[in-house]
């Protein structure tokens, strides 16, 4: 498989390009294209690319409180699954998370997102709470990762192991 190409989300197009991929991996949660605006300007989006062909994408979440706890999330587009493009996002946020001081990374899902939870589990991620959003039905799951190593080291086998999503 090729590598997937993972750039900065910059421009219109790739704004779209990125709303296209969140929406439909997380449609309880659509976002417009002004959300998403906004989310560019406070946090790291990505957009994943195999040739021409948008396959995913990603958010990280800048290290928050006394703890450095990043939020990392890596989306694929259920055609493009089981090729290590969702692999490849989650080694891109990752070291961008630890780049900026991140000694912990959180994750969240979609409960129905059995793929997604399955992911993020090969790789070390615990699950700490299930939530239903006020006013919402969907039960969403975060889940962390506590082992995120000093410089110098690898991140566990989060890029040895190919990925399902």
């Amino acid at each position: 498989m090729p590598e997937p190409r993972i750039v900065p989300v910059e421009g219109e197009q790739a704004l779209q390009e990125w709303r296209h991929v969140h929406n439909v991996i997380v449609p309880p949660a659509a976002l417009s294209l002004d959300e998403v605006r906004e989310r560019a300007g406070r946090n790291r989006l990505r957009n994943a690319y195999v040739g021409d062909v948008l396959v995913g994408c990603s958010t990280v979440r800048p290290p928050r409180d006394e703890d450095a706890v990043a939020t990392v999330i890596a989306r694929v587009l259920p055609g493009h699954r089981g090729r290590g493009y969702g692999t490849a996002l989650y080694a891109d946020g990752l070291a961008h998370a630890r780049a900026l001081g991140a000694r912990a990374v959180e994750t969240c899902v979609l409960a129905v997102n059995e793929e997604g939870l399955r992911f993020a589990r090969a790789r070390g991620f615990a699950e700490t709470d299930r939530y239903v959003l006020d006013g919402a039905t969907d039960e969403w799951v975060d889940l962390r990762l506590d082992r995120l190593e000093t410089a110098g080291t690898t991140i566990p086998s989060i890029l040895r192991e190919p990925g399902v999503c």
